[in-house]
């Protein structure tokens, strides 16, 4: 053992060098060192020479550049401005192929961390930063407010607030019966799928008649238009008594229908969905913000083979169109089996419950918006998933665990591809460069597709009979940002496991290492009645493989490597037709569409709603701005007043198109602020809703993962937008500008953001104090007066969102992230409670969800709770409110104040402990539930080493920490009883 442990290290110094590894591989070290570590693998003790084996063949591997032409787009857009500096300037300025030069640089990093044993702990990961990106200017912490555009600039944007001067003399203020919020012409349900029984006991022409495209019913909904709903989303139905969220039960019988045949003449129809050939129809009261000059018709694609039966389909499905029928009519559908043994196991998990609900989603209302989508590539065809809609499953979906040895095996797999060639196929399948590249016709071979909206998949290569090497498409206008996808796969067999490689990420880790599975929607489980998104997948890690990145990619860091997103997956249908994706897909025109369900069904009586443009995109499309408040009660003159001098909240959402999960905490968000519910009323009557929902249409459109069309990461705009670059944020940033200029503040801004590197959701804010703290300047710590008011509200929605971390929020301002829509709008504008909200994109490792990964049900209910959250920060901020005294929120600040100065008093003769962080650390002690102080994350971790900061306080300190914990007690009672007393009097 010791022996080989020498000789190993030993080639582990040779191959270090650059002629080491050539005399390595020209001695046949390659193929040797592989047999020899291949024979120790069934003993376990050997496991440290299988992995120092593993480590010299990684290094040893010769880099290769990606097999493409360029490692730019695949898609061009020429910008209305080329910046004269950065990287889209350099990109431009680059002779062909230049940035595709491969680099044969030794990597820096050490790739000991990645072997089997790794000791990485998860919990590290991104959970620090480096010192160094700490501000540490005093000046530039201090929020200074900055108009940056006179008055007279901003007001091109009065329009966008007619709430403030609308005297409401020409509404009908006095609602005598509120009318409750429905939607209409929808019945809450899964996808209805006629039966043969239903087709005897019916008109069999009428019942196909508008199953999949039809006339749109109008918003009002008419009886005689009523038709069977292609796919619902389940949507909260949030009860709220200003403690929790409570989930109603749905009907598990609705949800799962596994006893009925389909009708194959329908399913014949219902093949991949495109827009061409067939003339455009516009649904009835669809006009806000589409542009119907850019109409594309409806058709089905052609299947290559031909099919003896299908004209039993005619033309009385699609009411006299002509239709060609696609691929999936060749082999028709799967009846359900009562015994069958995926559904059974499936059945079996533990079951979540189903809330009740309206559905937001209309699959014909879905096709008309899509016709007014411009997409860069022109896309013609939608995928199955975004017109059926999807309804989260009614069951739970743990963190995967990870067999031991996953990665290894996976890595010596990559290393027999260079030992034996001969066995690797190497053919290409599928291919976005080249136009007229056909599709191979053998049965055997699956074939994939991504041009779709916000599709993302550029190359196909098939390795090995049943294995594909799969490359993602870079950013428009960029030639890195490759993370996020989403394509379709079908000509499949069922039980046999299919390896998919995605071989150019990027990210140096990510939770695909720690239990998140990929997400996997098939067409044939939707015509079951099954229409949900799963995690799927196993053997999955992500490793660093052998594909060179180039230094121009790597923002001119020299060595760098690609990174592989491993899964392997056994499909339960024959020629099915499943989608993959990075997270749960939301288009730009899903959001559309639900926006519009939302304004057509909302009680005018009651809810003040609207929806406006923000500005057009580089590529003319709208972005939606929503405002949303309660309508004032009367047109009198202090119900107006009391109208206007509402605080306002200002919202926005997906910037980074990769980011779905966004999306769908925005979509929670929406819906409860939309709702009839008492907690929801109460909200729009304390707050008026500025909402951006999403401030990247085109980078969604497009199939992106970071940028907009510019090339560049939007969240990094926030300081000095360009308006014909980044029009969204400039025009954003406008509107917070013009609140400011007008005295109307906003109370809160949150960007809602997702995180890849992290479990749970959680706040970022900013915070002078705790910034400096971090410098380990403890004088200018000493020195600085902060109100600790931007805690609240990330404390309160630990207390009621079950994903919420509180513990792994930060408060702390970076350089990098200076010009980030968080800290611009904290320093400039002068908004204190400034936040950005990421949410998991695996799972939670605490409180109600721990061990299960995150659905669309967590992530709305997330959004629901944060609603809840400014309903409580309203009432702890606003004495008023309940007639309260101020003395007694000025008592709650006083007990801050007190705990500051007793903490920075004991915590003199601390070991290393600062005035600020004693603070923090005592008001964790004494406040848990209002400013939620928790101790600085940064207390003894730092990357650069720092020394460990261990807190030494009296028995004093503790004495005063458990009075003011009494006189706390005591505030809460009052602020319960205080109400109570003024009724009874």
């Amino acid at each position: 053992m010791l022996i080989r442990k020498g000789i190993l290290q030993s080639l582990k110094s040779v191959t270090s060098i650059k002629l080491g590894r050539k005399a390595f591989i020209d001695a046949n070290g390659m193929k040797i060192l592989y047999n020899t570590s291949q024979e120790c693998l069934a003993v376990r003790t050997l496991d440290p020479l299988v992995n120092t084996s593993s480590l010299i063949m990684r290094k040893c591997f010769p880099k290769n550049r990606l097999p493409l032409p360029t490692i730019k787009s695949s898609f061009h857009f020429q910008l209305p401005v080329i910046p004269v500096t950065g990287p889209v300037a350099q990109l431009y300025s680059l002779p062909p192929e230049v940035d595709d030069v491969v680099d044969e640089s030794d990597d820096n990093d050490d790739i000991d961390l990645e072997a089997e044993n790794e000791t990485e702990n998860e919990d590290d990961l991104d959970k620090n930063f480096k010192n160094d990106d700490i501000e540490t200017d005093i000046n530039k912490l201090k929020p200074q407010q900055e108009p940056g555009r006179t008055i007279e600039e901003l007001k091109i944007y009065e329009h966008l607030f007619p709430e403030l001067v609308d005297d409401f003399q020409d509404y009908d203020l006095i609602s005598r019966e509120p009318k409750a919020f429905v939607f209409e012409g929808k019945v809450r349900g899964p996808i209805v799928v006629p039966t043969a029984g239903e087709e005897a006991s019916g008109n069999s022409s009428n019942l196909r008649k508008g199953v999949v495209m039809k006339a749109t019913v109008s918003p009002k909904g008419d009886e005689d238009n009523k038709k069977p709903a292609c796919a619902d989303l389940a949507k909260e139905d949030i009860k709220d008594n200003d403690s929790t969220l409570q989930q109603q039960l749905g009907d598990q019988n609705r949800t799962i229908s596994s006893g009925h045949g389909l009708n194959n003449d329908i399913v014949k129809a219902l093949d991949r969905i495109t827009l061409q050939n067939i003339p455009s129809r516009t649904a009835p009261g669809f006009t806000a913000g589409m542009k119907k000059d850019c109409s594309l018709p409806v058709t089905a694609l052609t299947c290559a083979n031909a099919c003896s039966h299908v004209a039993t389909c005619g033309n009385v499905l699609f009411e006299g169109r002509t239709v060609q029928l696609g691929k999936l009519c060749c082999t028709g559908v799967e009846t359900e089996d009562d015994e069958d043994t995926e559904s059974t196991a499936s059945v079996e998990q533990a079951l979540v419950e189903v809330p009740d609900g309206p559905t937001l989603h209309d699959s014909d209302l879905y096709i008309e918006i899509v016709k007014s989508t411009k997409s860069v590539p022109d896309y013609s065809e939608v995928a199955y998933p975004d017109y059926f809609g999807h309804v989260p499953p009614p069951f739970k979906e743990p963190i995967l665990e990870r067999p031991y040895g996953v990665q290894r095996t996976k890595i010596a797999q990559d290393i027999e591809r260079l030992i034996h060639q001969s066995d690797i196929i190497d053919r290409v399948v599928y291919d976005l460069d080249n136009p007229n590249y056909t599709t191979p016709e053998e049965g055997d071979i699956l074939k994939f597709n991504s041009k779709f909206e916000s599709g993302n998949l550029r190359k196909v290569i098939q390795i090995r009979k049943n294995e594909y090497d799969l490359i993602l498409n870079s950013d428009i206008n960029s030639n890195h940002y490759h993370q996020w996808f989403y394509f379709e796969v079908s000509g499949m067999r069922p039980s046999i496991a299919y390896r998919f490689n995605i071989i150019n990420c990027e990210k140096s880790n990510s939770q695909f290492n720690y239990g998140m599975q990929p997400l996997m929607y098939s067409v044939q489980e939707a015509l079951n009645a099954r229409p949900w998104w799963i995690r799927v997948g196993t053997d999955i890690c992500y490793y660093k493989n052998h594909f060179s990145r180039s230094s121009i990619a790597a923002g001119g860091q020299k060595g760098k490597s690609y990174y592989t997103i491993t899964f392997t997956v056994i499909f339960p249908h024959k020629d099915d037709v499943c989608y993959f994706a990075y997270h749960y897909p939301y288009t730009y025109s899903t959001l559309q569409m639900h926006l519009q369900k939302l304004e057509s069904a909302h009680n005018p009586q009651q809810i003040y709603f609207r929806k406006d443009v923000l500005c057009e995109t580089l590529s003319g499309n709208s972005c939606p701005l929503v405002t949303i408040t309660a309508m004032p009660e009367s047109n009198y003159y202090e119900h107006i007043c009391q109208f206007r001098n509402r605080p306002y909240v200002f919202l926005s959402a997906r910037v980074h198109p990769g980011e779905t999960n966004a999306s769908w905490v925005m979509k929670g968000t929406l819906e409860y602020l939309m709702s009839n519910n008492p907690t929801a009323q109460s909200l729009r009557e304390s707050y008026i809703f500025k909402i951006v929902p999403m401030l990247n249409p085109d980078g969604v459109i497009n199939g992106n993962h970071r940028c907009s069309l510019s090339g560049e990461d939007l969240n990094r705009q926030w300081q000095s937008p360009n308006p014909d670059l980044h029009p969204t944020i400039y025009h954003a940033k406008g509107l917070l500008q013009y609140l400011a200029a007008v005295k109307h503040l906003p109370l809160v801004y949150c960007d809602y953001h997702g995180h890849s590197r992290k479990k749970n959701v959680f706040m970022y804010g900013c915070s002078i104090k705790e910034t400096v703290w971090h410098t380990n300047d403890n004088a200018a710590s000493c020195d600085v007066v902060e109100d600790v008011g931007y805690r609240t509200l990330p404390k309160i929605l630990s207390h009621i969102a079950p994903a919420f971390c509180m513990s792994s929020c930060s408060f702390v301002v970076e350089k990098s992230k200076e010009s980030t829509a968080r800290v611009v709008v904290w320093r400039e504008i002068g908004v204190q409670r400034s936040y950005t909200m990421e949410s998991t994109l695996c799972g939670c490792d605490q409180g109600k969800y721990k061990g299960l990964q995150i659905g669309t049900r967590e992530l709305e209910e997330m959004g629901a709770k944060f609603c809840v959250g400014l309903l409580r920060l309203k009432r702890l901020t606003s004495p008023l409110e309940y007639n309260l005294p101020s003395s007694l929120l000025d008592f709650e600040n006083d007990l801050i104040e007190s705990s500051c100065k007793v903490t920075s008093t004991q915590a003199s003769h601390c070991c290393g402990l600062s005035h600020c962080g004693a603070q923090a650390l005592d008001a964790q002690a004494q406040r848990p539930w209002l400013t939620g102080a928790a101790a600085p994350r940064h207390v003894g971790s730092s990357r650069t080493g720092a020394r460990t900061r261990v807190p030494c306080i009296s028995r004093r300190t503790l004495n005063h920490c458990a009075t003011r914990e009494a006189l706390h007690l005591l505030l809460s009672l009052t602020f319960l009883l205080y109400p109570l007393c003024l009724l009874l009097s």
